[in-house]
């Protein structure tokens, strides 16, 4: 009997965009999708692969919204196992204090990572509560572990192959960043802390990971070629309570050898950086050693990102410039979020930012600002250059003006950067005496 699963990761539910918009209706939006895929596509188990909230404290609403979207899918297809692990942006307390509860429902909570000492010493119940047979396979549970213990992921997938005498597929989750994965959107190139792929055992068929954002099979090319749908569907109206458009119409199949390991991909963009499609995969995998299919299906996300102007013409040279481009996408877009791209040399005013908000308060804020602008055209190159690239949300993160007079120190040869410091040093003490 083949065993099929669908395979999501990295909701961030509660994620606060830009440090202004919150988004629940998107959040929705890609829920709604996945009904009409258990509706369609019968799944024996859907796997969520970490980071389920945003930040490990996650507010009651946020709370309740994973409860009633969850509560929601097991009511509506009570014969799907729900699998849920946590990722480094969880609570792995406060997911695991719910797994009780969630159990008597037939829906797995895993927050703590394996003890060590339990499961190499053999303890079969300390590795069992690891484990999630079903009549079709096994899904070996494992959430963010904070530091590399192969060890323990090959004792938990010996302990499967103890269980699994008649061959069923073995599936098992993890939360890490796999050598030899694309990281596009996750930082500078060799700041990410990866894993070897050797380093995650053997004996799954389907190794079915989260962490990192962009869809893709380790080992073989990236393909992002999608097709969107655009019909309503009533099932996901009629469990959420809102409307929805179709899911994209999936990739076609395609099959590997047992054994491959896949980040299904964030279903939302994240961030500005995650410019490719979002997905959940579709997996069936005929018997243990088999043959694992696999089918994308693209999340036809509620906002899009989009640059303005678009890349390939040139950067707004001008206020007034600015303003028509956002005007002219509010009166032909509904809904996105919006980055500007405009030459460095250009003269804003102070309100800038301002001017940009009101006027996309009168879309309700369906049309979202995006306030890490691109500045081009900069004629200094080196470390002059990059040190001219601030953000608008770093700058306002800064609480110290030495920290942006350091950073730009080189720019500026003629200031006496001690003096400076001694300077604000003083202002500091005499402030502190003041108040």
């Amino acid at each position: 009997m083949p065993f099929k699963i669908l395979h999501t990761a990295d909701l961030h539910l509660g994620q606060i965009l830009y440090n202004y918009y919150d988004r629940v209706d998107e959040h929705d939006h890609f829920f709604a999708q996945l009904v009409q895929w258990c509706e369609q596509y019968s799944p024996d188990a859907l796997i969520v692969s970490g980071d389920v909230f945003d930040i490990q404290q996650p507010s009651a609403a946020t709370k309740e919204h994973f409860n009633r979207t969850f509560v929601g899918l097991h009511r509506r297809f009570p014969h799907m196992a729900i699998v849920v692990t946590a990722g480094n942006h969880d609570s792995a307390s406060r997911l695991e204090a719910d797994s009780p509860v969630w159990g008597l429902s037939g829906v797995t909570l895993v927050g703590h990572a394996p003890a060590n000492d339990a499961v190499l010493e053999g303890n079969p119940d300390a590795m069992d509560r690891y484990i999630v047979e079903l009549p079709q396979g096994f899904i070996v549970a494992v959430p963010f572990m904070t530091t590399s213990r192969p060890a323990v992921l090959q004792a938990l997938l010996d302990r499967v192959a103890e269980r699994n005498s008649d061959c069923r597929p073995v599936v098992m989750t993890g939360h890490l960043a796999v050598s030899g994965g694309d990281f596009t959107g996750h930082g500078e190139v060799g700041t990410i802390k990866t894993v070897d792929a050797n380093q995650m055992g053997h004996g799954f068929d389907y190794l079915a990971l989260g962490h990192i954002h962009r869809p893709q099979t380790l080992g073989y090319p990236l393909n992002d070629e999608y097709t969107l749908g655009t019909e309503a569907t009533s099932a996901a109206t009629a469990l959420l309570g809102t409307e929805a458009t179709s899911p994209a119409t999936p990739q076609p199949h395609h099959t590997y050898p047992s054994g491959i390991m896949r980040y299904s991909g964030s279903p939302l963009h994240v961030s500005c950086d995650e410019a490719y499609p979002h997905s959940v995969s579709l997996v069936d995998i005929d018997r243990h050693g088999g043959t694992v299919g696999l089918r994308r299906l693209r999340v036809d996300e509620l906002r899009h990102f989009y640059t303005l102007p678009e890349a390939g013409a040139p950067p707004a040279s001008s206020f007034e410039e600015v303003m028509q481009q956002v005007n002219d996408f509010c009166r032909s877009h509904e809904r996105g979020y919006i980055r500007l791209r405009i030459d460095y040399g250009t003269p804003l005013p102070p309100d800038f930012a301002q001017a940009v908000y009101t006027r996309l308060e009168a879309t309700g804020n369906e049309v979202r600002f995006n306030p890490k602008t691109i500045w081009e055209n900069i004629n200094d190159s080196g470390a002059e250059a990059k040190s001219l690239k601030f953000e608008v949300a770093e700058l306002q993160q800064m609480t110290d003006p030495m920290d942006f007079i350091r950073r730009t120190a080189n720019l500026f040869p003629e200031f006496d950067i001690e003096e400076l410091e001694a300077d604000f040093d003083e202002i500091k003490k005499e402030l502190l005496c003041v108040s």
